[in-house]
Order: structure tokens, then sequence, then C-alpha cells
């Protein structure tokens, strides 16, 4: 645990560096959202400092709004271009985001998986977590997809994002979204979470259960998981 999110955020890009540095082609799975914002701020300060060299790597987004291409300010393609790709030496030809547009989806999505197949899956998937335990927009339910797919969003997720949109009702209702599969078979997970918003998904990570109602609770089975929370998302870790 950190007392604050930018210290979490320094000691995730320090992780993050560690695996680029070993590895200069390396393959980062990437997230989008609040969660990972503070991290993306300090992997282009490493950049600047010539401490970071981007040239060579590979990324792979987890999740796009269906409906949402990339040069609408709330897709995700938008995003990782605002937030890190334009800041960094990366080839943007080696990033990679779901087609939110695709006329054939499903297909898009089984692309997807051939395409992190092909670039021998991912070295570090970063993740958020969602206040009801999603990991990408895997949401909770009886069964979950192991493969890309077209996700239908939950009403408390599309609440949840409705504060980056105009109005609650230009949230898109559907993502594709990267599956389990692909993030199990990652080679390490940096899980970060920040707010006393999620401490109740952070506190499902603590037990023995393992339930598709709280997606993130699959993490558990993972052999290399670093879980980073600042002091609100720990809230409820002390609690009996």
């Amino acid at each position: 645990m950190f007392n604050s999110y930018e210290e979490l955020s320094a000691y995730s890009a320090e992780l993050v560096a560690g695996v680029v540095r070993q590895k200069e082609d390396a393959v980062l799975g990437l997230a989008t959202g609040s969660s990972p914002m503070g991290l993306y701020e300090e992997l282009i300060k490493l950049y600047d400092d010539g401490n970071l060299d981007f040239s060579k790597v590979k990324s792979i987004n987890l999740d796009e709004y269906v409906g949402l291409d990339g040069t609408h300010n709330q897709s995700y393609r938008y995003f990782m271009d605002l937030n890190l790709f334009n800041h960094i030496n990366i080839d943007k030809n080696n990033t990679h985001v779901p087609d939110g547009v695709a006329e054939d989806l499903q297909k898009g999505a089984e692309e997807y998986d051939e395409l992190i197949d092909s670039m021998g899956g991912i070295d570090v998937q970063i993740l958020g977590i969602g206040p009801n335990g999603h990991i990408g927009f895997n949401e909770p339910a009886e069964q979950l997809n192991l493969n890309t797919h077209v996700a239908d969003l939950t009403q408390e997720t599309i609440k949840a994002n409705a504060r980056f949109f105009a109005s609650e009702s230009d949230v898109p209702t559907q993502a594709v979204t990267m599956g389990m599969g692909p993030i199990m078979k990652a080679k390490k997970v940096i899980l970060i979470a920040s707010g006393e918003n999620k401490a109740w998904a952070v506190k499902s990570l603590t037990d023995d259960v393992i339930t598709t109602l709280i997606p993130a609770t699959l993490l558990k089975l993972h052999s290399d998981v670093t879980v980073l929370l600042d002091r609100g998302a720990a809230s409820q870790l002390d609690e009996k």
C-alpha cells in the first residue's frame, strides 16, 4: 500500500520500465481510465529524462467502446494517444486497440486474439479494477468469455463512466474487450487501484473465493500478480 496515488504511480512505472529494459521489444498490455493515468505520466517522465526507450515496444489495449472510432475524444484509442503514445517514441504501428467500428465486430475480436498470439503474448498487463470487480469490460456474470468479445456493459459501469461524457445517455452500452484468457496468459500482471470506491473490489481479492460474479478474483489463479493500492483502495482491508 502507498500513502498516495503519486507514490503508487511512480512505483508502477518502475515495474513497467524494468520489463522494457530487460526486453526492448516487450509487449505491454495497457488499460484506460483513471487508474493508469499516473503510471503513464511517470513513463513519459522516464522517456523525457532519457531513461526509457519505447522504439521497439509493442502495445495491446484491453478494450474499446463499440461505436466510437479513434478520432472520438472518448474512444480509448484517443485516450492512449493523448495520454501516452503522443509523448513517447513508440511506433504507433506497433500500438493496438480493438476496433469498435468494425463492420464485423466478432471477426475483429477473433483477429485481435490472433494478433496477441502472433506477438508472443503479453509481457506485462496493466489492469484497473471496477467497483463491481470487473476487469477490462469483463463484467460480473454467471459465465465469462475466454476470448476477446463484444460485451454488454452493466448499468453500474455505464453510470461510473458517465462522468467522461456529456450525459449518461451518451455512454456506449457495449464494448469490445479482451477476454480473461489473454489476460491470464500475460507473463506478469500489475493491478492498480485508487480510491475508496474500489475498496470493496480490492477486499474481494484477499479471501479464498474465486467467482465469475467478481471477475477480478480469477487473478488469484495467476502466478505473477502485483496489486498496488493507495490508502483509499486499501481502506477495507483491516475490517473484520
